[in-house]
Protein backbone atom coordinates (compact mmCIF):
# COMPACT_ATOMS: atom_id res chain seq x y z
CA UNK A 1 0.00 0.00 0.00
CA UNK A 2 1.09 3.43 -0.97
CA UNK A 3 1.59 5.72 2.00
CA UNK A 4 -0.88 8.71 2.21
CA UNK A 5 1.46 11.82 2.78
CA UNK A 6 -2.20 13.95 2.04
CA UNK A 7 -3.38 12.62 5.04
CA UNK A 8 -4.12 15.55 7.84
CA UNK A 9 -3.35 13.86 10.89
CA UNK A 10 -4.40 16.20 14.25
CA UNK A 11 -1.19 16.05 16.74
CA UNK A 12 -2.47 18.84 18.71
CA UNK A 13 -2.56 17.52 21.94
CA UNK A 14 -0.08 14.99 21.51
CA UNK A 15 2.86 16.18 23.11
CA UNK A 16 4.35 17.07 19.89
CA UNK A 17 7.11 20.55 20.10
CA UNK A 18 6.27 20.74 16.96
CA UNK A 19 2.29 21.83 17.52
CA UNK A 20 1.96 22.11 21.04
CA UNK A 21 4.76 24.26 22.11
CA UNK A 22 4.04 26.43 19.02
CA UNK A 23 2.33 29.09 21.03
CA UNK A 24 4.68 29.67 23.68
CA UNK A 25 7.55 30.65 20.93
CA UNK A 26 5.66 32.05 18.68
CA UNK A 27 2.62 33.22 19.76
CA UNK A 28 1.11 31.56 17.21
CA UNK A 29 -1.78 28.95 18.22
CA UNK A 30 -2.06 25.47 17.09
CA UNK A 31 -6.29 25.87 16.64
CA UNK A 32 -5.28 28.06 13.58
CA UNK A 33 -1.87 28.55 12.70
CA UNK A 34 1.08 26.21 10.56
CA UNK A 35 4.13 25.37 12.55
CA UNK A 36 6.83 24.97 9.82
CA UNK A 37 9.79 25.37 12.25
CA UNK A 38 10.85 22.29 14.27
CA UNK A 39 12.19 19.59 11.55
CA UNK A 40 9.57 16.97 11.92
CA UNK A 41 7.42 15.87 9.36
CA UNK A 42 3.71 15.52 9.48
CA UNK A 43 3.83 11.95 8.36
CA UNK A 44 3.49 8.47 9.42
CA UNK A 45 6.38 6.15 9.21
CA UNK A 46 6.47 3.35 7.52
CA UNK A 47 4.16 0.35 8.37
CA UNK A 48 7.31 -1.58 9.14
CA UNK A 49 8.32 0.37 12.03
CA UNK A 50 4.43 0.31 13.53
CA UNK A 51 4.48 -3.18 13.01
CA UNK A 52 7.93 -3.87 14.91
CA UNK A 53 6.35 -1.31 18.07
CA UNK A 54 2.72 -3.59 17.71
CA UNK A 55 4.72 -6.48 18.11
CA UNK A 56 7.22 -5.28 21.26
CA UNK A 57 3.71 -3.89 22.98
CA UNK A 58 2.17 -7.48 21.98
CA UNK A 59 5.12 -9.11 23.59
CA UNK A 60 4.55 -6.75 26.80
CA UNK A 61 7.78 -7.09 28.66
CA UNK A 62 9.80 -3.88 28.20
CA UNK A 63 13.64 -4.63 29.50
CA UNK A 64 17.07 -3.47 29.08
CA UNK A 65 18.11 -3.75 25.48
CA UNK A 66 21.29 -6.13 24.88
CA UNK A 67 21.52 -7.77 21.22
CA UNK A 68 22.30 -4.55 18.76
CA UNK A 69 23.51 -7.51 15.71
CA UNK A 70 20.60 -7.05 13.98
CA UNK A 71 20.27 -3.25 14.45
CA UNK A 72 24.05 -3.04 13.02
CA UNK A 73 22.91 -5.35 10.02
CA UNK A 74 20.54 -2.89 9.22
CA UNK A 75 22.66 0.10 9.04
CA UNK A 76 25.31 -1.63 7.64
CA UNK A 77 22.73 -2.43 4.76
CA UNK A 78 21.24 0.64 4.31
CA UNK A 79 24.79 2.42 4.00
CA UNK A 80 25.92 -0.03 1.23
CA UNK A 81 22.75 -0.26 -0.87
CA UNK A 82 21.05 3.29 -0.67
CA UNK A 83 24.88 5.23 -0.07
CA UNK A 84 27.38 3.11 -1.53
CA UNK A 85 29.41 3.43 1.48
CA UNK A 86 30.31 -0.15 3.11
CA UNK A 87 31.50 -0.07 6.95
CA UNK A 88 31.79 -2.78 9.82
CA UNK A 89 29.26 -3.45 12.38
CA UNK A 90 32.26 -2.81 15.05
CA UNK A 91 32.83 1.00 13.44
CA UNK A 92 28.97 1.38 15.57
CA UNK A 93 27.80 3.25 18.16
CA UNK A 94 24.65 4.46 19.33
CA UNK A 95 23.74 7.67 21.14
CA UNK A 96 20.21 9.46 21.90
CA UNK A 97 20.77 11.26 18.57
CA UNK A 98 22.80 13.36 16.54
CA UNK A 99 23.28 16.03 18.90
CA UNK A 100 24.23 14.51 21.46
CA UNK A 101 26.83 12.34 19.55
CA UNK A 102 28.27 15.80 18.32
CA UNK A 103 28.43 16.62 22.23
CA UNK A 104 30.37 13.61 23.09
CA UNK A 105 32.65 14.55 20.18
CA UNK A 106 33.30 18.11 21.54
CA UNK A 107 34.01 16.50 24.52
CA UNK A 108 35.83 13.73 23.57
CA UNK A 109 38.17 15.57 21.31
CA UNK A 110 38.50 19.00 22.83
CA UNK A 111 38.80 21.09 26.23
CA UNK A 112 36.78 23.66 27.71
CA UNK A 113 37.85 27.17 26.02
CA UNK A 114 39.02 25.63 22.79
CA UNK A 115 37.42 26.41 19.39
CA UNK A 116 34.87 24.41 17.30
CA UNK A 117 34.53 25.44 13.85
CA UNK A 118 31.16 25.36 12.49
CA UNK A 119 30.06 26.89 8.78
CA UNK A 120 27.65 29.21 9.34
CA UNK A 121 24.70 30.08 9.00
CA UNK A 122 24.57 26.11 10.13
CA UNK A 123 21.86 24.14 12.28
CA UNK A 124 21.12 26.14 15.41
CA UNK A 125 21.82 23.36 17.70
CA UNK A 126 25.48 23.11 17.15
CA UNK A 127 26.04 26.80 18.54
CA UNK A 128 24.03 25.29 21.97
CA UNK A 129 25.94 22.52 22.57
CA UNK A 130 29.07 24.37 21.75
CA UNK A 131 28.42 27.32 23.86
CA UNK A 132 27.02 24.88 27.14
CA UNK A 133 30.87 22.69 26.86
CA UNK A 134 32.73 25.58 27.49
CA UNK A 135 34.20 25.80 24.15
CA UNK A 136 33.94 28.60 21.29
CA UNK A 137 31.93 28.48 18.40
CA UNK A 138 34.11 29.50 15.52
CA UNK A 139 32.22 30.75 12.82
CA UNK A 140 33.64 30.07 9.30
CA UNK A 141 31.02 31.94 7.30
CA UNK A 142 29.87 30.11 3.89
CA UNK A 143 29.99 32.13 0.98
CA UNK A 144 26.71 33.04 -0.63
CA UNK A 145 26.90 33.14 -4.51
CA UNK A 146 24.32 34.07 -6.02
CA UNK A 147 21.86 32.59 -3.73
CA UNK A 148 24.28 29.12 -3.38
CA UNK A 149 26.54 28.32 -0.16
CA UNK A 150 29.88 28.24 -1.27
CA UNK A 151 33.12 26.86 0.68
CA UNK A 152 35.67 29.51 1.27
CA UNK A 153 38.95 28.26 2.78
CA UNK A 154 41.09 31.01 2.30
CA UNK A 155 38.94 33.04 4.14
CA UNK A 156 38.99 30.25 6.86
CA UNK A 157 42.19 29.44 6.76
CA UNK A 158 42.96 33.31 8.38
CA UNK A 159 40.43 32.98 10.64
CA UNK A 160 42.36 29.67 12.36
CA UNK A 161 44.66 30.54 15.76
CA UNK A 162 45.66 27.04 16.64
CA UNK A 163 42.89 26.56 19.51
CA UNK A 164 40.59 25.16 16.94
CA UNK A 165 40.13 21.26 17.96
CA UNK A 166 36.92 20.08 15.75
CA UNK A 167 35.08 21.23 12.93
CA UNK A 168 31.11 20.54 12.91
CA UNK A 169 30.31 19.79 9.09
CA UNK A 170 26.28 19.31 7.80
CA UNK A 171 26.37 17.49 5.07
CA UNK A 172 23.66 17.86 3.15
CA UNK A 173 23.82 21.41 4.78
CA UNK A 174 21.05 22.76 7.22
CA UNK A 175 19.65 25.20 6.91
CA UNK A 176 20.92 26.09 2.84
CA UNK A 177 20.33 22.48 1.29
CA UNK A 178 23.69 22.03 -0.29
CA UNK A 179 24.46 18.45 -1.05
CA UNK A 180 28.40 18.99 -0.96
CA UNK A 181 30.72 17.57 -4.04
CA UNK A 182 33.24 15.63 -3.88
CA UNK A 183 35.82 18.24 -4.81
CA UNK A 184 34.23 20.41 -1.27
CA UNK A 185 34.75 17.37 1.22
CA UNK A 186 37.79 16.99 -0.17
CA UNK A 187 39.05 20.58 0.78
CA UNK A 188 37.15 20.15 4.40
CA UNK A 189 38.96 17.38 4.96
CA UNK A 190 42.64 19.09 3.75
CA UNK A 191 41.20 22.06 5.87
CA UNK A 192 41.24 19.99 8.86
CA UNK A 193 44.40 18.41 8.23
CA UNK A 194 46.08 21.35 8.07
CA UNK A 195 44.53 22.68 10.87
CA UNK A 196 44.66 19.51 13.45
CA UNK A 197 40.82 19.36 13.20
CA UNK A 198 39.09 16.20 13.81
CA UNK A 199 36.26 16.12 11.58
CA UNK A 200 32.56 15.55 12.79
CA UNK A 201 30.18 15.18 9.37
CA UNK A 202 26.54 15.40 10.46
CA UNK A 203 24.89 13.43 7.58
CA UNK A 204 21.19 13.25 9.15
CA UNK A 205 19.87 14.60 6.21
CA UNK A 206 21.57 11.78 3.95
CA UNK A 207 18.07 10.31 2.61
CA UNK A 208 16.30 13.42 1.20
CA UNK A 209 17.87 14.27 -1.59
CA UNK A 210 16.53 15.81 -4.88
CA UNK A 211 16.50 14.95 -8.80
CA UNK A 212 19.94 15.97 -9.68
CA UNK A 213 21.66 15.84 -6.23
CA UNK A 214 24.00 13.10 -5.80
CA UNK A 215 24.96 12.59 -1.90
CA UNK A 216 28.23 11.47 -0.87
CA UNK A 217 29.46 10.11 2.42
CA UNK A 218 32.53 11.96 3.93
CA UNK A 219 34.27 8.70 4.40
CA UNK A 220 33.44 7.34 0.53
CA UNK A 221 34.66 10.71 -0.82
CA UNK A 222 38.03 11.03 1.63
CA UNK A 223 38.84 7.77 2.60
CA UNK A 224 42.32 9.39 3.94
CA UNK A 225 40.45 10.89 6.54
CA UNK A 226 39.47 8.42 8.63
CA UNK A 227 42.17 8.85 11.40
CA UNK A 228 40.29 12.40 11.88
CA UNK A 229 36.40 11.21 10.83
CA UNK A 230 33.34 10.84 12.85
CA UNK A 231 29.95 10.31 11.38
CA UNK A 232 26.95 11.22 12.54
CA UNK A 233 23.48 9.83 11.61
CA UNK A 234 19.82 8.54 12.45
CA UNK A 235 17.09 7.05 11.20
CA UNK A 236 15.01 10.48 13.07
CA UNK A 237 14.60 13.14 9.79
CA UNK A 238 14.26 10.40 7.15
CA UNK A 239 11.76 8.34 8.92
CA UNK A 240 9.78 10.97 11.42
CA UNK A 241 11.27 8.87 14.26
CA UNK A 242 12.76 11.70 16.51
CA UNK A 243 10.99 10.55 19.66
CA UNK A 244 12.81 7.41 19.72
CA UNK A 245 15.77 9.55 20.35
CA UNK A 246 18.47 6.80 18.56
CA UNK A 247 20.95 8.14 16.10
CA UNK A 248 24.52 6.53 15.37
CA UNK A 249 27.73 7.28 15.67
CA UNK A 250 29.72 5.61 12.81
CA UNK A 251 33.85 5.77 13.26
CA UNK A 252 36.22 3.63 11.33
CA UNK A 253 39.06 4.53 13.23
CA UNK A 254 39.71 2.79 16.63
CA UNK A 255 41.83 5.08 18.29
CA UNK A 256 39.06 7.62 17.78
CA UNK A 257 36.33 5.01 18.44
CA UNK A 258 37.95 4.61 21.96
CA UNK A 259 37.84 7.75 22.76
CA UNK A 260 34.50 8.95 21.94
CA UNK A 261 33.36 5.25 23.73
CA UNK A 262 35.19 6.41 26.76
CA UNK A 263 33.12 9.92 27.03
CA UNK A 264 29.95 7.82 26.36
CA UNK A 265 30.77 5.09 28.91
CA UNK A 266 31.47 7.85 31.69
CA UNK A 267 28.01 9.26 31.24
CA UNK A 268 26.44 5.85 31.45
CA UNK A 269 24.50 6.41 28.20
CA UNK A 270 22.36 3.38 26.68
CA UNK A 271 20.39 2.55 24.07
CA UNK A 272 16.13 2.85 23.97
CA UNK A 273 14.76 -0.37 23.08
CA UNK A 274 11.89 0.67 21.45
CA UNK A 275 14.67 2.94 19.05
CA UNK A 276 17.14 0.15 18.36
CA UNK A 277 14.16 -1.91 16.94
CA UNK A 278 12.75 0.61 15.05
CA UNK A 279 15.82 1.32 12.78
CA UNK A 280 16.08 -2.15 12.28
CA UNK A 281 12.59 -1.83 11.01
CA UNK A 282 13.68 1.16 9.05
CA UNK A 283 16.47 0.61 7.40
CA UNK A 284 14.89 -2.41 5.27
CA UNK A 285 13.80 -2.84 1.48
CA UNK A 286 10.30 -1.46 2.82
CA UNK A 287 11.85 1.26 4.36
CA UNK A 288 13.79 2.35 1.12
CA UNK A 289 10.34 1.87 -1.16
CA UNK A 290 8.65 4.35 1.80
CA UNK A 291 11.78 6.97 1.56
CA UNK A 292 11.36 7.47 -2.47
CA UNK A 293 8.06 7.98 -2.21
CA UNK A 294 8.40 10.45 0.29
CA UNK A 295 11.26 12.13 -1.50
CA UNK A 296 8.68 12.33 -4.61
CA UNK A 297 5.72 13.86 -2.66
CA UNK A 298 8.33 16.62 -0.90
CA UNK A 299 9.65 17.61 -4.07
CA UNK A 300 6.37 18.95 -4.92
CA UNK A 301 5.85 20.53 -1.57
CA UNK A 302 9.64 21.90 -2.37
CA UNK A 303 7.98 23.43 -5.66
CA UNK A 304 5.45 24.56 -4.55
CA UNK A 305 6.42 26.38 -1.29
CA UNK A 306 9.48 27.68 -3.61
CA UNK A 307 7.18 29.43 -6.34
CA UNK A 308 5.21 31.35 -3.69
CA UNK A 309 8.31 32.48 -1.84
CA UNK A 310 9.98 33.55 -5.13
CA UNK A 311 6.58 35.19 -5.61
CA UNK A 312 6.79 37.82 -2.82
CA UNK A 313 8.65 41.06 -3.33
CA UNK A 314 12.02 40.81 -2.55
CA UNK A 315 12.25 37.36 -1.47
CA UNK A 316 14.38 34.59 -2.33
CA UNK A 317 14.36 30.75 -1.68
CA UNK A 318 17.62 29.44 -2.12
CA UNK A 319 17.57 26.77 -4.69
CA UNK A 320 17.09 23.32 -2.67
CA UNK A 321 19.19 20.27 -3.52
CA UNK A 322 18.67 18.39 0.05
CA UNK A 323 16.09 18.49 3.02
CA UNK A 324 12.39 19.37 3.33
CA UNK A 325 13.99 22.95 5.18
CA UNK A 326 12.86 25.70 2.62
CA UNK A 327 15.86 28.50 3.24
CA UNK A 328 14.42 32.26 2.45
CA UNK A 329 16.12 35.26 1.99
CA UNK A 330 14.09 38.48 3.09
CA UNK A 331 16.81 40.77 2.44
CA UNK A 332 15.19 42.41 -0.43
CA UNK A 333 12.05 43.79 1.23
CA UNK A 334 14.19 46.17 2.88
CA UNK A 335 12.16 45.12 6.16
CA UNK A 336 13.85 44.90 9.59
CA UNK A 337 13.64 41.61 11.27
CA UNK A 338 10.51 42.27 13.79
CA UNK A 339 8.36 43.35 10.71
CA UNK A 340 9.19 40.02 9.01
CA UNK A 341 8.14 38.14 11.85
CA UNK A 342 5.14 40.15 12.55
CA UNK A 343 3.16 39.49 9.46
CA UNK A 344 4.31 35.71 9.24
CA UNK A 345 3.71 34.98 12.57
CA UNK A 346 1.05 37.49 13.75
CA UNK A 347 -0.53 37.93 10.20
CA UNK A 348 -0.02 34.45 8.46
CA UNK A 349 -0.38 32.60 12.26
CA UNK A 350 2.47 30.37 10.62
CA UNK A 351 5.52 29.69 12.76
CA UNK A 352 8.62 29.59 11.40
CA UNK A 353 12.84 29.14 12.47
CA UNK A 354 14.38 32.64 12.82
CA UNK A 355 18.00 33.31 10.59
CA UNK A 356 19.70 34.82 12.82
CA UNK A 357 19.56 31.74 15.54
CA UNK A 358 21.51 29.93 12.79
CA UNK A 359 24.71 32.08 13.11
CA UNK A 360 26.23 34.58 10.68
CA UNK A 361 24.56 34.80 7.73
CA UNK A 362 21.20 33.97 8.73
CA UNK A 363 20.35 37.23 9.53
CA UNK A 364 18.13 38.25 6.98
CA UNK A 365 16.44 34.70 6.40
CA UNK A 366 13.53 32.71 7.71
CA UNK A 367 13.16 28.70 7.25
CA UNK A 368 10.14 27.06 6.59
CA UNK A 369 9.92 23.26 7.21
CA UNK A 370 7.27 21.73 4.36
CA UNK A 371 7.17 18.31 5.47
CA UNK A 372 3.70 18.58 5.93
CA UNK A 373 0.51 17.58 3.59
CA UNK A 374 0.38 19.52 0.57
CA UNK A 375 -2.72 21.43 1.39
CA UNK A 376 -0.99 22.81 4.17
CA UNK A 377 2.07 23.75 2.20
CA UNK A 378 -0.75 25.78 -0.30
CA UNK A 379 -2.37 27.03 2.49
CA UNK A 380 0.97 28.43 3.71
CA UNK A 381 1.79 30.22 0.41
CA UNK A 382 -1.66 31.78 -0.12
CA UNK A 383 -1.33 33.37 3.62
CA UNK A 384 2.40 34.88 3.20
CA UNK A 385 0.37 35.91 -0.19
CA UNK A 386 -2.03 38.28 1.97
CA UNK A 387 0.46 39.23 4.73
CA UNK A 388 2.83 40.72 2.05
CA UNK A 389 0.34 41.58 -0.40
CA UNK A 390 0.73 45.48 0.20
CA UNK A 391 4.49 45.01 -1.60
CA UNK A 392 2.72 43.81 -4.77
Amino acid sequence: MSPDFDEIIDRRGTHSSKWDAMEGHYGVSPDDGIPMWVADMDFRPPQAVQAKLEEIAAHGVYGYFGDASATNAAVVWWMKNRHGWEIEDSWIRYTPGVVTGAALCIHAFSEPGDGIVVMSPVYHAFGRIIRAAGRTAVECELANRDGRYEMDFDAWDAQMTGREKVLLLCSPHNPGGRVWSAEELRGVAEFCRRHDLILVSDEIHQDIVFPGANFLPTDVAVPEARDRLIVLGATSKTFNLAGHHTGHAIIPDARLRARYSAVMGGLGISTNAFGMHMVEAAYSPEGAAWVDALVAYLDGNRKLLDEGLNGLPGVTSMPLEATYLAWADFKGTGMEHEELLRRVEKHARIAVNHGPTFGAGGETFLRFNFATPRARVAEAVERLQKAFGDLQ
